[in-house]
């Protein structure tokens, strides 16, 4: 990566984090290098976002998002507000317009975790703060980031690494293929007939890699995609909102399981991610997921950081 400059990280101030693909690839560069600058000297950012409020509303449960935003504004010397829409009068029928002009009156951004992406495009076109997505039905940007800081760790490359993402047309592998997009990795979904990611979403990444190079693939053949993977992705198999599918999904995905024969066929030094939370035994083997391939407690971990460098580009003059 190049190294950030003044102009990189001020271009992202007062943004809206929605998905990667709104960001270029110097804006996606920009924010991967400020994650590990933090990373790597945390007391530098203790008190950079100090007196400012972070509002957090979440739809569903959530034990990273939560944990990250909220100790990454405490360590930033900032406040974290823990809103579920139980408590809130959008939770009631209130109008999200007024919802999101009450809340840019009180706090400095809002992160949402829900499952309509359109109602977090509605939201950030009526806030007057900058708007986080901390996951939605269609992207999970801020998990994407994460994965990328924990795959540059371990490869200190992206340019032209294989990442192989074996299960759900979901929106972690369409966020995955944002930033293969922007950062130049080559990104290859492997999922069963009729759980192909979106293919709106794919062809908007198709184009975006015509700016770094990188080759975006479709596949039926989970074998194919991990043919010389340097990383191997999965992620549970019937995501949130569709666990009334778990037990059809079980028998449509028994093939997509990434276990020791399948990875046989990626690299000696792959890497393995998964999001979390795992279903050990159904999209990954116990052997993959506890194994010395496995980083994916690097990567819980880098959503903190990750979660940090979002936070102070977008809220720090």
């Amino acid at each position: 990566m190049k190294a950030i400059t003044a102009a990189n990280i001020k271009a992202l101030y007062g943004r809206d984090f929605l998905t990667l693909l709104d960001y270029s690839p110097s804006d996606v560069e920009a924010l991967l290098e400020y994650a590990l600058t933090i990373k790597n000297d945390q007391k530098a950012y203790s008190d950079v976002l100090k007196g400012q409020s972070l509002g957090m509303i979440f739809e569903n449960a959530s034990t990273r998002t939560r944990v990250s935003f909220e100790v990454g504004m405490t360590q930033l010397g900032g406040h974290a507000l823990f809103l579920s829409p139980r408590d809130m009068q959008i939770g009631r029928g209130e109008p999200v317009k007024d919802t999101a002009n009450v809340l840019s009156r009180y706090v400095d951004a809002i992160m949402i975790r829900t499952n309509s992406h359109e109602l977090v495009e509605e939201l950030a076109e009526h806030a007057k703060v900058p708007v986080i997505n901390a996951l939605t039905d269609a992207y999970h940007p801020c998990q994407a980031v994460a994965d990328a800081l924990t795959i540059y760790e371990h490869k200190q490359n992206l340019q032209g690494l294989k990442l192989a993402y074996i299960g759900d047309g979901n929106n972690v592998s369409h966020s995955l293929l944002a930033i293969g997009a922007k950062l130049g990795m080559d990104v290859t979904i492997a999922t069963p007939t009729g759980y192909e990611v979106d293919q709106t979403i794919f062809k908007r990444a198709e184009e975006a890699a015509k700016d770094t190079g990188s080759t975006l693939k479709q596949t039926n053949d989970p074998r194919e995609a991990v043919k010389d993977a340097d990383v191997i992705y999965t992620d549970v198999w019937a995501s949130m909102g569709y666990e009334q599918e778990q037990s059809e999904r079980l028998s449509q995905f028994a093939e997509y399981q990434v276990n020791s024969e399948l990875t046989s066929l990626a690299k000696d030094d792959f890497i393995f991610l998964h999001c979390l939370p795992a279903h050990r035994g159904e999209e990954v083997s116990e052997e993959i997921i506890d194994g010395h391939h496995s980083v994916i407690y690097d990567q819980a971990e880098n959503r903190l950081h990750a979660q940090k460098a979002i936070l102070v580009a977008l809220m720090t003059k």
